[in-house]
Order: C-alpha cells, then structure tokens, then sequence
C-alpha cells in the first residue's frame, strides 16, 4: 500500500500540465475527481441541486487556486477538503430542519458509501501524510510495507543504516507519521 502513497506521476503531471492552461488536462481533472467531488456531497445528503452547487463551487475555488497549489500531489485531499467545507456553508444556509422522527435510516447502500468514502478519506489523509515525511523516512517504510517486504540487509544497503537501526528508525518514522496534522481527526477518533 505504501508504494501506491507515493505521489502519483500522473496526478503531479496533470496538475501542472493545467496549471499551464491545457485545458485536457483539466478536463481530465474534473473527469478523474468529480466522483470524489460527489461522493463528499452524498456523505453530507445534500440534495442533488445542492450537491451540483457544491460541485461547482469546489471546481471554481480550483480554477481560482489552480497556480497557488504547491503540493499537486494533495489534490484528492484538498479536493475533499473544500467539498466538505461547501457543503458544511451549505447546511448551515439551508433554514429548514427535518424533524427526527421523519429522518430515514440510512440504507444499506447508503451505508456502503458512507464507509468508502471513510475509506478513501483515511487513504487521501495518509498519503499527505507520508508525503510530508523526510525522504529518508519514506524509502525506508516503502521498502518495509512493500509486498513482500524488503529483507533488512537490503534495506541496509540501499539507505546505507546498520541493520541494528532499521527497526528504531521505523519506529521514529512511523511516530512522526502518527503526529502529522493529516492524520490527527483519524487518530483522536475525531473523524466524519
């Protein structure tokens, strides 16, 4: 999994190709995030001409943002991040408020999407978190949750680290990776 964290060329390539005014690459954009986009309005149960607002406004805010994106790679992330946020301004707009008993539970399909969305959010804030990890930290921890893992005494050769040391780096590695503001609503239990 931790080889898939790694950014991802073509997320990177996209964005900048965008961010020089091609406009396939952010059709491409738009086609590869919009169900992202989406899924956060249906997380929210926003109706669909609420959703199809929020979707617009979080496009515009790219569109406005697009050349001050310093880490293409956190697209997804920041993506979710501002979806979220419209549709929270969304909420708090609407004046009228359903009842509880005239609330429905939540079907099972429903369910489904509320726990890959959950998914997909721990995965986004898990990747800007390793992303921020010092380059050091990320080849070691790659090799070490690759499938299979790499043996200690090819870890040791290729970051140059005693094989004695592998495992209190990890440690640190991972310990740094725990304290990343990305990671902190999942860790606290704070999260959706």
């Amino acid at each position: 999994m931790i080889a898939v964290m790694r950014d991802d060329p073509s997320v990177v390539a996209l964005v900048k190709r965008a961010q020089d005014g091609d406009q396939r690459a952010w059709d491409q954009l738009v086609e590869r995030y919009a169900p992202l986009v989406w899924s956060v309005c249906m997380r929210h149960r926003l109706s669909r001409a609420d959703a199809d607002d929020v979707g617009a406004s979080v496009w515009l805010r790219l569109v406005e943002g697009l050349e001050k994106l310093r880490e293409p790679a956190a697209l997804p992330g920041w993506l979710v991040t501002v979806a979220r946020n419209e549709c929270l301004r969304v909420l708090r707009g609407q004046s009228k408020q359903v009842p509880v008993e005239d609330e429905r539970l939540p079907d099972a399909e429903g369910a489904a999407a509320d726990e890959w969305l959950l998914r997909q959010e721990r995965f986004v804030a898990l990747r800007q978190a390793f992303a921020e990890l010092p380059e050091r930290c990320r080849r070691l921890l790659a090799m070490l949750f690759a499938d299979p893992p790499k043996p200690y005494a090819e870890i040791s050769g290729e970051l140059d680290i005693p094989v004695g040391g592998i495992g209190p780096n990890r440690m640190r590695c991972l310990g740094t990776l725990r304290k990343s503001s990305a990671l902190t609503p999942f860790i606290d239990g704070t999260e959706g």
